[in-house]
């Protein structure tokens, strides 16, 4: 199967959105194909041995419709400079002055001196003294706006034609039916001059101005939805300092390779990612994970492309370009968690696909009604061209992926990724949090805890084990020497000779030819070294789940360092966090029961389940989900993968693995866990902003379509004019986009 993007023209509602899904869906190897009204994106997997891209573009035209590949033909999507958005909003905006000021002047012509009897008016325009002129002058003035809207006429009629109706086809069809029932009017009243308040030329006129100037606010709105792939693709620099031969050459950013030099200096952004190998500074990476604080960045550091350097200066070698920055990967992350629907949109899917041919149906009955009624047909015509107008499929079609727009741009701008508009709405519904210890809970990486000493102090004791195991290879042997280090305790002695004892520890000797043995009890039972007075600490600090590791320098025991892999500060603030919020807590590990239930403790877990192997985490999760849990599994290496993806929500941390993060459906690029609450209360806020967008999509066509038929004109004389309809219509679609705009404001 093949995943392509396509980019879809002419879409203006749900209706068209609808469209294009149903016929490229019945093509014959297409295994799903979902639109994306805002970002006027279609998302297709299909078997290319059964389907070419060519068939698919071709069926889509057919229905009416434009469509391009999407070709990746920049590599890195954080380069990517388009301005084809800001183009179109400025013809937009050119057009719907034009429109404007016609329909100004047509209303002076045609309803000045209706409302205003004493504004001024040439003898030769006046509706009673010359009716020929003064209709003339409006169809003068009505066909330029009739013309800037073409494209009303010419996609509504051209869908209609291939039995898609849609938005454009009931402006259309009400705009046509108003003005040849006008232009007929004007070629009458040579003989029947009354004719002359039969003229509906500013209806007409008026609706495909309110109908543009809507389009253009709803347009304005939508491209502040997309603003955080817009910003995010805004940081990385157009040029970077190429270090060569000891020469510094401003070149293009996408012209980088791997392994190039680059100078950055302060107050400047890095380029792409890359090493640290000489300088010092401070980096500011809010914008990419969402840590509010500047990173301290020396030699042997990561830095991430796109994030700014506020003070000091670095030599950094490139490690990643093109689409394997991080920068690319979190836009590629957000694009496509826009383009992909969330299961809530489908009812308004479906409800959208009939609504225009239900809605066409109304307004032929009503006219029909009306007239046997006996109505006069300029009478009919107006509910006919009313309900037309006044319907709005667009609020339906823009109800749920505006909101997921602006919620997953919500979520990145404070270092949570969200891979897709289903993961959105399903993580509201999270009833159990399953958290794996390592690296998610904990720090992943051991560090010294506690130094037990009777003979020498604690620097002395430090001194003396990094000597040698500066040697060593092994995660405990880098944490003592990182300790070392931190502390600056002086040099150690000098080591002659070494040995790695595997399961036990190391045998070293010193230059004064003393013996040195750093390891487990089993080491010192082997070397004949009694430890009887460190015995109740091992034993305490083993069930703690950490490594205690006795020293002893010629045959007396000299002291004990513990090492662990120490809890993150946002551990226990995480748990309870998501207690508050009423969600259980599930500590997932492979570690030994005692000390699974001490971390578990110390964490603040409902339950603790320990002891599984890396395979068997998903039948945990499965169970988990057998007992009618919705469940979020958080983890970050490899063996954590299955279990993710078992998971109705999987999420993965930042610093995990790349197959942990791909196997994933959030990410929380800082790799705190309090970010999870936050996630949880996003999803929610963005659940209820889309429930209060359909709601009033719905109730706007329930309502505002009968009130446009005039079931309320007999008993209360309340009918509505097209104008009325199409200037609600297209304040029911800003309303939408203004609501789930909304959600940029709200704190999570």
């Amino acid at each position: 199967m093949k995943e392509e993007v396509y980019d879809i023209g002419g879409m203006h509602c749900a209706a068209c959105s609808s469209a294009v899904e149903r016929v490229t869906r019945k093509l014959e190897g297409v295994q799903s194909s979902d639109v994306n009204l805002p970002m006027n994106r279609m998302t297709i997997v299909y078997d290319e041995s059964k389907q070419s891209p060519e068939a698919i573009i071709s069926k889509i035209e057919k229905a009416g419709f434009s469509a391009e590949l999407k070709l990746n033909k920049n590599k890195n999507p954080a380069l990517k400079s388009d301005n084809s958005s800001a183009k179109a909003l400025l013809s937009e905006r050119r057009s719907l002055i034009a429109a404007v000021v016609f329909s100004v002047l047509l209303l002076y012509f045609s309803m000045g001196t209706m409302l205003f009897p004493t504004l001024p008016l040439p003898e030769i325009l006046s509706a009673h003294s010359h009716p020929v002129n003064f209709a003339l002058v409006q169809l003068l003035l009505t066909i330029p706006i009739l013309y800037i809207g073409k494209r009303f006429f010419i996609g509504g009629f051209n869908s209609l034609i291939h039995w898609n109706p849609n938005m454009d086809t009931l402006v259309a069809v009400s705009c046509t039916a108003s003005f040849i029932y006008s232009l007929t009017t004007v070629f009458l009243l040579t003989d029947n001059p009354h004719m002359i308040h039969g003229l509906y030329f500013e209806s007409a006129a008026i609706v495909i101005t309110l109908v543009l100037l809507g389009k253009h606010l709803e347009a304005n709105s939508q491209e502040k939805t997309k603003g955080a792939i817009t910003k995010l693709m805004e940081l990385t620099p157009e040029t970077a300092i190429l270090i060569r031969e000891d020469m510094q050459w401003e070149v293009p950013t996408e012209t980088l390779k791997v392994g190039d030099m680059v100078l950055v200096k302060s107050g400047a952004k890095i380029p792409l990612d890359g090493l640290v190998v000489k300088g010092e500074g401070s980096v500011n990476e809010a914008m990419l994970t969402g840590e509010s604080m500047p990173v301290e960045k020396a030699a042997g550091n990561e830095a991430i492309g796109g994030s700014i350097l506020v003070s000091g200066a670095l030599f950094i070698e490139i490690s990643r370009v093109g689409e394997d920055t991080t920068l690319s990967k979190i836009i590629k992350f957000i694009e496509d968690a826009q383009g992909k629907k969330a299961p809530i949109s489908k009812v308004a899917d479906k409800v959208a696909g009939i609504f225009v041919p239900i809605v066409m149906a109304v307004a032929v009955i009503a006219l029909v009604v009306w007239l046997l009624a006996g109505a006069e047909f300029s009478f009919a015509l107006k509910i006919f061209t009313a309900i037309l107008v006044i319907a709005c499929p667009c609020a339906m079609g823009l109800a749920t992926p505006t909101a997921i727009i602006v919620g997953t741009g919500l979520g990145a701008s404070k270092g949570i990724l969200i891979r897709s508009g289903e993961a959105l709405e399903t993580t509201h519904l999270t009833s159990v949090v399953v958290l794996d210890k390592t690296g998610t809970v904990t720090q992943g990486t051991p560090r010294v805890t506690e130094l037990l000493s009777f003979t020498l102090s604690d620097d002395e004791l430090l001194s003396l084990v990094s000597a040698a195991e500066s040697l060593s290879e092994h995660p405990l042997a880098k944490a003592i020497v990182e300790e070392a280090s931190i502390r600056t305790v002086s040099k150690g002695p000098s080591v002659t000779s070494f040995e790695n004892l595997p399961g036990q520890g190391i045998k070293a000797v010193l230059d004064e030819g003393k013996i040195l043995y750093v390891g487990n009890l089993k080491l010192m039972d082997s070397a004949g070294i009694s430890v009887k007075e460190y015995e109740a600490s091992v034993s305490r600090l083993s069930a703690q789940g950490q490594t205690p590791l006795l020293v002893a320098l010629d045959g007396s025991t000299k002291g004990l360092i513990s090492v662990a892999d120490t809890i993150k500060e946002s551990s226990p603030k995480a748990v309870a966090k998501l207690r508050e919020m009423g969600i259980k807590t599930v500590l997932l590990t492979g570690d030994n029961a005692a000390a699974a239930n001490y971390v578990g403790k110390l964490v603040g877990v409902d339950e603790v389940i320990a002891e599984v192997l890396p395979g068997d985490k998903a039948a945990i999760i499965e169970r988990l989900q057998k007992d009618g849990n919705v469940v979020m599994m958080v983890g970050d290496g490899i063996n954590d993968a299955p279990a993710l993806a078992q998971a109705d929500i999987g999420c993965a941390i930042g610093n995990g693995s790349d197959i942990a993060i791909e196997a994933a459906d959030l990410v929380l690029m800082r790799s705190d866990l309090t970010e999870l609450a936050s996630a949880i209360r996003l999803s929610r806020l963005t659940i209820r902003n889309i429930k209060q967008n359909l709601f009033w999509a719905f109730c706007y066509n329930t309502l505002g379509i009968p009130i446009a038929a005039g079931v309320l004109y007999p008993s209360f004389g309340l009918l509505l004019s097209p104008v009325i309809g199409a200037l609600a219509m297209s304040l029911s679609s800003i309303f939408v986009v203004t609501n789930a705009l909304r959600l940029k404001g709200k704190k999570i």
